[in-house]
């Protein structure tokens, strides 16, 4: 099994230092960058398995990095700061950040918090490949196929995304925020236009009918649901 990979985005060459040699000791593969543009690049270049970024960069701030990170990458991230003040720790967990820490610290924590990140990534790929057959629908997240009533549909990356996280909560609200954050990014939140055409497409390929769903029910102003055949569900094809 190959070791982690962390990309460390901080400015401060002290910090790096310190990280890297805290992190290699622990068996880390660790690469560095101490711009903003250059953390990017190294993250297209050679994918992380988890992130540490600072707020305060030279060329932007770290929230804007995150933002961008959160529109191609689901590493997770750990945001690193000298600001403690709770609105800055909110903003960057609204925006996607996986965990928070401020300056200083140390490193035995930091690693703590690295080990715990990568143990819920892998526990949620694990568990991300449900399979779903109710003698119409058919969906196999482990081979990416849907199939309604024997014939397979063809989604775009968008629609799959969408009804893939739907059945990954079935039977539970994923809220329009959640959707949007997880697959268009963060950047994109209030942008519910995109999802409502999304799921309107979906339907159209599912035969699904918006005012009685058999499997996407919309939950008025929150979000939507997979329904999983409860009485719930049976209740809502009546109406």
């Amino acid at each position: 099994m190959n070791a982690p990979r962390v990309l460390i985005i901080d400015d401060e060459v002290q910090i790096r230092r310190f990280l890297d040699i805290g992190l290699r000791a622990e068996g880390y593969q660790v690469m560095q960058a101490g711009t903003a543009a250059e953390g990017l690049a190294l993250a297209q270049m050679r994918p992380p398995d988890v992130v540490i970024l600072d707020i305060g960069l030279p060329d932007r701030e770290g929230h804007e990095v995150l933002s961008e990170l959160r529109q191609w990458s689901k590493a997770p991230i750990l945001m690193l700061s000298v600001r403690q003040e709770e609105s800055e720790k909110v903003r960057a967990l609204d925006s996607g950040a996986n965990d928070y820490m401020t300056k200083p610290f140390g490193i035995q924590e930091l690693t703590a918090r690295l080990r715990a990140l990568l143990r819920n990534r892998a526990s949620v790929a694990g568990e991300d490949q449900p399979r779903y057959d109710d003698g119409h629908l058919t969906i196999d997240l482990a081979r990416r196929e849907v199939s309604l009533d024997g014939k397979s549909i063809s989604l775009t990356r968008k629609e799959y995304a969408v009804l893939a996280m739907l059945l990954r909560h079935i039977g539970r609200v994923v809220t329009q925020q959640q959707l949007l954050r997880e697959i268009w990014g963060g950047t994109h939140v209030e942008d519910t236009h995109y999802l409502r055409i999304v799921i309107g497409k979906l339907r159209l390929k599912l035969n699904d009918d918006s005012a009685a769903p058999r499997w996407i029910k919309t939950e008025s102003g929150v979000g939507y649901r997979f329904l999983d055949g409860t009485k719930e569900s049976m209740t809502a094809e009546k109406q």
